[in-house]
């Protein structure tokens, strides 16, 4: 990297310690702005066939049918050559404020990731990356799920390629007796520095929701990020949905502790959290450009599973990251980066039924064209990611 190039993506990087709470923060100006691998043989499912099966049998036929014509009709195309591409040549732009959770790209062009495969990319500081994406400020960004496929359902033109890491956010009280489950927070108030119905509101729901809690039996709160603890000491608040990093020195120094979370449950913890992002111009009228770019970032992710303080000090080193270097190493080795296409399609799609059901997206899209329009792995599969 020239030290042109370096210098400002360090002063675009600088902005923010961690890119989970940069999201929060994201999250108060969304509110007030308006808010696609090749198919097997086709399974036979003549009415003479059916007839001669059990009703199972012809449901999950017809269902891995079904999926099979998607990926086919999702196929990217990688005949012909990237240098033919029209954006072929300028820098893929990157939305990214620095910080351990979307840091994969940034490890990835120090490391010559995108070099290797013939791409430059450039990092821009934005307001909000969704958005950069549904206005071509940016190309490419990493952001949170619940963040994420709200505004993609109401018509920002983003394509999901792959899954970044696991974990990321958790649900904590006070660390003292009264409060050890989310049965105690009923008719509490749980607070959140992103706004209302934003991605913090929406994790809530859903852990209260695994829980058998209708998301109306507990009350609600925006709080400024450093007033949150504080705002739990004084009774104003009795639970929060915190990044784990950010909540890290409170839980060390025993103020606060974890009751539900995304890295640690059973029900949350193989879900991909936060999803690498392109916007959908971009990826129809360059799809070897995007298949490289997502490529280099998933070879990197799969990189930083195994080398995590290595991976942790670029960051640091390039100002990317900053605070407690062993906290933030302990933080990173928490995430599953290797996290699966098969995982994150997963989560997708449970996490749009749950939208649905739940009423954080009013829409009557089904989780199947859901994925048929937003999900598109490029091409890629995992045994493909050295």
């Amino acid at each position: 990297m020239n030290n042109f190039k370096k210098t400002a993506l360090i002063l675009a990087m600088a902005l923010s310690f961690t890119a989970c709470v940069n999201n929060n923060q994201d999250a108060k100006k969304e509110e007030t702005q308006a808010e696609m691998p090749a198919g097997d043989e086709k399974t036979d499912t003549s009415a003479e066939n059916v007839n001669d099966k059990d009703p199972e049998t012809v449901e999950e036929e017809t269902g891995k049918e079904a999926k099979d014509n998607k990926n086919e009709d999702n196929n990217v195309e990688t005949t012909g050559k990237m240098e033919d591409e029209p954006h072929y040549g300028q820098p893929i732009k990157v939305a990214y404020n620095g910080g351990i959770c979307t840091g994969a790209p940034g490890v990835a062009d120090v490391r010559g990731e995108f070099e290797k495969r013939g791409l430059e990319v450039e990092f821009i500081n934005v307001d909000s990356d969704i958005d950069s994406i549904g206005t071509h400020t940016a190309d490419a960004t990493i952001g949170h799920i619940a963040k994420f496929v709200p505004p993609t359902v109401n018509g920002v033109d983003a394509v999901f390629a792959s899954g970044a890491h696991t974990g990321c956010k958790s649900l904590y009280v006070l660390n003292n007796d009264e409060i050890n489950d989310t049965e105690g927070l009923k008719d509490k108030t749980v607070g959140f520095p992103g706004a209302i119905g934003t991605a913090d509101h929406n994790i809530a729901i859903r852990f209260f929701n695994n829980d058998g809690i209708k998301p109306e039996e507990v009350n609600y709160k925006q709080v400024e990020m450093s007033a949150i603890i504080q705002a739990m000491e004084n009774g104003e608040l009795q639970g929060a949905i915190l990044s784990d990093e950010f909540a890290n020195k409170f839980v060390e120094d025993g103020t606060i502790k974890r009751i539900r979370s995304l890295s640690f449950d059973e029900d949350f913890k193989n879900e991909a959290c936060c999803v690498n992002a392109l916007n959908g111009d971009f990826v129809r009228e360059n799809p070897l450009m995007a298949k490289a770019y997502n490529e280099a970032v998933l070879t990197t992710q799969k990189w930083i599973e195994d080398n995590v303080e290595e991976a942790a000090k670029i960051l640091f080193d390039n100002n990317w990251a900053s605070g407690d270097f062993d906290a933030a190493v302990e933080m990173m080795e928490s995430y599953n980066w290797a996290v699966t296409l098969d995982d994150t399609e997963k989560t997708l799609e449970t996490v749009i039924e749950d939208y649905k059901n739940l009423g954080i997206i009013d829409s009557e899209i089904t989780k199947e064209e859901f994925i048929s329009n937003y999900w598109n792995n490029l091409g890629l599969k995992d045994s493909d990611i050295k």
